[in-house]
């Protein structure tokens, strides 16, 4: 399970620095893609987490999986960490991203996060603890 939020610069190449206990978690090769929840963020999946993700796509329909499919397969790397536990994020994701100088690497659960910054910033400015709340009252919280 990935948990925390972690703040690291984007060198000039598009390297950014993944948390110790995040690599742990990530293993030696993974996979990072667009968000699909429609969100200008990047995911980053262990191959485990990864091959279960795609399972899920492959039940679904095929008229209603394709076009999430090559959006998701289109935009998605294998990816290894460098001796000093970064990862170089492809161009096209950094654009996709607005990643620039800094980023926000959150764990969440089963995947990591990589944000922009100032865009995880807006991301929470309307989270409050009561809109938690009432999302958590659903569940019987």
């Amino acid at each position: 399970m990935f948990l925390g939020n972690f703040q690291h610069n984007i060198d000039k190449k598009g390297r950014v620095f993944i948390p110790s206990k995040f690599r742990e978690g990530l293993g030696e090769e993974f996979i990072i893609s667009q968000d699909i929840s429609g969100k200008r963020c990047l995911c980053v999946y262990s191959m485990p987490e990864w091959e279960k993700f795609v399972e899920k796509l492959d039940n679904l329909p095929n008229t209603k999986s394709s076009a999430v499919k090559r959006f998701l397969f289109a935009n998605a790397f294998n990816v290894e960490f460098d001796a000093q536990g970064r990862i170089l994020v492809p161009a096209n994701l950094r654009e996709y991203a607005r990643l620039e100088e800094k980023a926000d690497i959150l764990g969440v659960n089963n995947k990591v996060e990589i944000w922009n910054t100032a865009l995880w910033a807006e991301e929470n400015e309307n989270t409050t603890p009561e809109s938690i709340a009432d999302i958590m009252a659903e569940l019987d919280f």
